[in-house]
């Protein structure tokens, strides 16, 4: 099975995405836009939209299982490039998100 992250988008919208602090715009070299994430400790920042329910990462566009797409992908976290397509993680959420050979079967 060949997954396509831009007609998924199933990992911005089930898991918490976090990170260190150090990877947003508060450090000079940090690329993750500070306005788009709230703190969760002292060390560690989440996007918005990943500390609700349901879970919508802010950055992303779209909609879920169609047509997506990463309104910051060259400034992303390491947390969403370290999930790759076809991963376990991948497959976890988009079994979380209905989601089965590339088809919306719930949600």
């Amino acid at each position: 099975m060949s997954l396509d992250c831009q007609s998924c988008g199933a990992c911005c919208a089930v898991f918490r995405v976090s990170f260190y602090w150090s990877e947003t715009t508060l450090h000079p070299e940090g690329s993750v836009p500070q306005e788009l994430v709230t703190p969760i400790s002292p060390y560690h920042v989440a996007m918005k939209g990943t500390l609700q329910t349901p879970v919508r990462c802010a950055c992303l566009d779209g909609e879920v299982g169609s047509s997506v797409s990463c309104n910051i992908y060259p400034l992303r976290s390491s947390t969403c490039r370290e999930c790759e397509a076809g991963s376990q993680q991948c497959l976890r959420a988009r079994e979380l998100a209905g989601l089965s050979n590339g088809t919306r079967v719930a949600v």
